[in-house]
């Protein structure tokens, strides 16, 4: 199956699933997972509409950006992010998903140029509070929040997660009800963004208030073995 016929297999499922949640589809974006995939594979992708790419690993994103810089690509970086790395993710990208502690987003927001505009943030939070997972534990996430809405080069938009993987829907469901749960605590800072939802999970996802979902396997194939866990 190639890459357009992939697209809108993936459209089709955001649909459906929205459809039956009783929610516009048109509301549910795609973030279309390129990380460890070559940059004609994204070329290909954006001729078939998609404009919204997740990368995390920032040197192979710099080569990435560097051979596509005539497409008008919207960039997020949905992976963990070291300090040394802020400067050039501050600036290269329009999202970053994965801001986990107030030490990240101090430097994101330092860095950003003025001329850009604010940089889209989302908080990640470690729902199902696994040890050996990054994001902040739901108990700290209105500090955090707090604090990050205080720094002025950062638009706060929303949250974003990584459950632990099952593929029982009705688990599924329970725990990105819990995200939402916590979303709709955060009133106070008009937040929009529900980041979560990845190829074996977007119709729990959509069901439960997704607004971003993040899919690369079902676009791009699968990984290899090593892959960490944000290659799903």
């Amino acid at each position: 199956m190639d890459i357009s016929a992939r697209l809108n297999a993936v459209r089709q499922r955001i649909s459906v699933a929205a459809k039956q949640a009783g929610r516009s589809s048109e509301l549910i974006g795609l973030v279309a997972v390129s990380k460890t995939k070559p940059d004609w594979d994204i070329a290909q992708a954006w001729r078939f509409g998609q404009r919204h790419f997740g990368e995390s690993y920032v040197q192979e994103a710099m080569e990435k950006q560097r051979l596509l810089a005539h497409f008008p690509i919207c960039w997020h970086f949905i992976g963990p992010l070291q300090s040394n790395k802020t400067g050039y993710v501050a600036n290269a990208f329009s999202w970053v998903h994965s801001v986990d502690r107030y030490k990240i987003a101090k430097r994101l927001n330092e860095h950003r140029s003025v001329k850009l505009p604010p940089l889209n943030i989302c908080l990640q939070v470690n729902i199902s509070q696994e040890p050996t997972k990054s994001g902040v534990l739901p108990a700290q996430l209105a500090e955090l929040a707090e604090a990050v809405n205080q720094l002025p080069h950062l638009k706060l938009r929303g949250l974003m997660a990584i459950p632990a993987r099952t593929d029982d829907f009705s688990q599924q469901r329970i725990i990105f009800r819990e995200v939402r749960a916590l979303y709709e605590q955060l009133t106070e800072y008009k937040l929009d963004t529900l980041s979560m939802g990845m190829s074996n999970d977007l119709e729990a996802a959509v069901t439960e208030g997704a607004t971003l979902v993040r899919v690369g396997t079902d676009l791009f194939g699968t990984r290899d073995a090593n892959a960490n866990e944000y290659d799903e």
